[in-house]
């Protein structure tokens, strides 16, 4: 299940779905709630709280729609950018997750967790008017979770795991010869948005290794406290670029170097910290918050070398640190049935619409979120969550290229953007 996984924008690009309860309550108390196997990913020491052995598998269903509108792009020399505006980049799919969990005693606990953290699948009509940014990005990571967590005492439980994460991306984008030549002083006469290629970056697909830890404090039988902190992991990433150049163009790429070449990129995927909050309100209602921190400053940009000895590409991400912030509600009808409702307000990653880009058209966004739980017996168990996720506003863009990539020109506009999430579980103890 897990290599089938597609990918979608959440803040920045990580992937929040990794348990339908939690969707549910929009990932509120994420790191006390504890009620399944899904917290060997949100804080490992939750483990503590489960009896006998649990397993899961969940796909989360997804619509991600993202749509540009154009404001005026223009080329290097001012001249209007031809082409569409991509129509809709997003896309659906499906992502799944599999958890387990296996009780050594009542106080030493073993799982494992194997979840989509972080990705982004988005594909733009090749013509459009941001091609010299980007067509394609696919950015995929698969991380496969074994944890530990021990009970020392009544009131506090440690856990940890290590993640071993495999990542896999491809990136294409137009290349406008035209406005290259015209930057050098039209040695080859080549005219901008005359003479387009196309250059595709794929990374053979690779390992990197990071950890995560968690606290769980449990006041009383009605109240309790959790700390996760997941650790950043960095990747050495090689793989192949291919370029697609219009014979009246291939003296100049030959060049400049942009030809069949190994490529190379270093890459930190980021650290994040939750704190989360559970109360047992009454015997019906259960209250929980939440605030996830990611440190997504430490992804300035994204570099790729070259071994032709082009110049290097370039995407300024410059992203700033983000808070999500969540409130949800539990309420068990009867021992039957359970129904959960969230709201979470998860901030851009971008500052400004001139730091944005089309590759991570990021805005602050809004979810709003609703689940349920079917208990069939004291084994089985099937759980529904759904959530929507809309952008507080339009993100507008007002993008120009520096540097060696000036000949990308300004791209400028706004995006439409939302997303709806139909997530379904299947739970079994023993």
């Amino acid at each position: 299940m897990a290599f089938t996984a597609d990918t979608v924008l959440a803040a920045g690009f990580s992937i929040t779905q990794k348990s339908v309860k939690g969707l549910g309550n929009a990932f509120a108390g994420a790191a006390a709630v504890a009620e399944d196997a899904s917290t060997i990913y949100f804080n490992p020491a939750g483990m503590t709280r489960l009896s006998g052995s649990q397993v899961q598998a969940a796909g989360h269903i997804f619509s991600y729609s993202l749509k540009f509108s154009d404001d005026g792009s223009t080329t290097v020399d001012n001249q209007p950018l031809t082409g569409g505006d991509g129509g809709n980049a997003g896309k659906r799919g499906v992502i799944p997750n599999f958890f387990y969990a296996h009780s050594i005693s009542d106080s030493l606990k073993l799982g494992i967790g194997i979840v989509s953290p972080f990705g982004t699948d988005t594909k733009y009509d090749s013509d459009w008017v941001g091609r010299y940014y980007t067509v394609k990005s696919e950015f995929l990571t698969i991380d496969i979770n074994p944890t530990i967590a021990y009970r020392i005492n009544k009131m506090w439980s440690i856990g940890g795991g290590i993640s071993v994460q495999y990542l896999d991306a491809e990136l294409t984008s137009a290349i406008d010869y035209g406005s290259i030549d015209d930057e050098l002083g039209s040695p080859f006469q080549l005219q901008p948005q005359e003479a387009d290629g196309e250059s595709k970056i794929k990374v053979d697909g690779d390992w990197g290794y990071g950890f995560n830890l968690g606290v769980l404090f449990e006041l009383s039988e009605a109240t309790r406290f959790g700390i996760a902190y997941r650790s950043e992991i960095s990747y050495d990433l090689e793989g192949d670029a291919d370029f697609k150049t219009p014979d009246e163009a291939a003296l100049l790429a030959g060049t400049l170097g942009l030809v069949d070449t190994d490529a190379k990129s270093d890459i930190d995927l980021p650290a994040s910290l939750s704190v989360s909050g559970y109360h047992q309100l009454t015997d019906k209602w259960a209250l929980m918050a939440d605030i996830t921190w990611t440190d997504w400053s430490t992804f300035d940009e994204l570099r790729i070398e070259f071994d032709s000895g082009a110049e290097d590409s370039v995407s300024t991400l410059d992203l700033d640190d983000n808070f999500r912030y969540s409130l949800g509600a539990t309420y068990t009808l009867n021992p039957r049935w359970t129904f959960r409702g969230g709201l979470a307000y998860d901030e851009s990653t971008v500052s400004s619409r001139r730091k944005r880009t089309p590759r991570l058209p990021d805005e602050d966004r809004l979810w709003f979120s609703l689940g349920t739980s079917y208990h069939f017996s004291d084994r089985l168990e099937f759980d529904f969550g759904y959530t929507y996720i809309t952008n507080v506003e339009k993100a507008e863009i007002d993008k120009t290229a520096t540097g060696e990539d000036t000949f990308r020109g300004a791209l400028k506009g706004d995006y439409d953007a939302h997303t709806h999430i139909a997530s379904f579980q299947i739970a079994y103890k023993f």
